[in-house]
């Protein structure tokens, strides 16, 4: 997800986008631990796109 898809959604779009990566990024985990994990990128890819979402709720909670 780009930043300009970010600022097209709503607060409550965005923090309901935020439980479901943190419950993927939870079951990931588990399944790194469990070296079933087929796609370790995708690690990466979620706890960036996290920190995406949340540098843009706080920019706008400043405001």
């Amino acid at each position: 997800m780009k930043m300009d898809e970010i600022r097209k959604m709503s607060v409550e779009d965005l923090n309901a986008r935020l439980e479901e990566l943190r419950v993927e990024l939870f079951n990931l985990r588990f399944q790194k631990s469990k070296n079933l994990l087929d796609r370790p990128d995708r690690l990466r890819i979620v706890r960036r796109e996290i920190a995406r979402i949340n540098t843009f709720l706080n920019a706008k909670e400043v405001r």
